[in-house]
């Protein structure tokens, strides 16, 4: 009977000094968001640019996860799209790890901005010589795309 206190008291005991380090437990919880990943992708291997391809644009390689790690997938030929430009994909970071964003086709309404600055440019170089008359005509017009870098 002794004993039977004895070992019923030492487990009470146990039982008050564990409580404590129960109540400290940490849980962790990992939830799987698809196509999430948790680990960044190594830096773009050099790929030397094939030459010109008419009607091609080369699309660059790229880090690919396979559910364990990444393995290279090399670059390769898409068919051009009139009109558009092609936009790499690339790697995003987001929510604490990394989403690839597929690469896609865009408007070139930047190129033809850029290309209308530039023939703005020759344009006015070629009439006045490079040098400005101070005509206010030209002082009051501001090419597109100058006033918002603050040229204007």
């Amino acid at each position: 009977m002794k004993i039977r206190i004895a070992v019923l008291a030492a487990a009470g005991a146990l039982s008050i000094l564990a409580s404590p380090i129960a109540a400290n437990a940490q849980v962790s919880v990992n939830i799987n968001v698809p196509g999430l990943v948790m680990t960044a992708p190594p830096p773009p291997r050099y790929e030397p640019l094939p030459p010109p391809r008419g009607g091609f644009v080369w699309v660059p390689g790229r880090w690919a996860w396979d559910g364990r790690a990444y393995g290279w997938r090399p670059g390769g030929w898409q068919p051009e799209r009139a009109g558009y430009a092609y936009a790499p994909g690339r790697w995003v970071e987001d929510r604490g790890g990394w989403r690839w964003t597929e690469g896609d086709w865009r408007r070139q309404e930047a190129r033809r901005e850029a290309r209308r600055e530039r023939e703005w440019e020759d344009d006015h170089r070629h009439h006045d010589g490079g040098h400005r008359h101070g005509h206010d005509r030209d002082r009051d017009f501001c090419p597109p795309g100058q006033a918002k870098k603050g040229n204007c």
